[in-house]
């Protein structure tokens, strides 16, 4: 049961990303794609039952504004590293147009106490 479960989480997270990329213009692509790989070791969650070690990032990150979010992307924080000599600005600028294409997660139910 939980290969099938595995399976299906799989093929919705295959189909969810496919369906995001043919909606993202050229720079939002180049933006996951750079995210993905110099970003998604830290905020993208691996699987399910793990958490990130930095937040998940979203559309309301930073309230949504763009110079904060490339001030933490440039110098990074006390936990983040600063990215200013390893991205070009073309790179930090296609990440945060990415960034501002995810969705913000539906807060969970409360759950029922006894």
């Amino acid at each position: 049961m939980k290969h099938g479960v595995s399976t299906l989480v799989l093929a919705l997270a295959a189909a969810n990303a496919h369906a995001q990329q043919s909606t993202l213009n050229e720079t939002q692509q180049l933006g996951r794609q750079v995210f993905a790989q110099s970003c998604g070791i830290c905020h993208l969650q691996p699987s399910l039952e793990v958490k990130t070690y930095g937040p998940l990032l979203n559309k309301a990150t930073a309230a949504g504004n763009d110079e904060v979010m490339r001030a933490f992307i440039v110098n990074g924080t006390d936990r983040m590293p600063a990215f200013k000599y390893y991205l070009k600005p073309a790179e930090i600028d296609a990440i945060i147009a990415y960034v501002k294409t995810v969705p913000v997660p539906a807060a969970p139910a409360p759950s029922a106490q006894k």
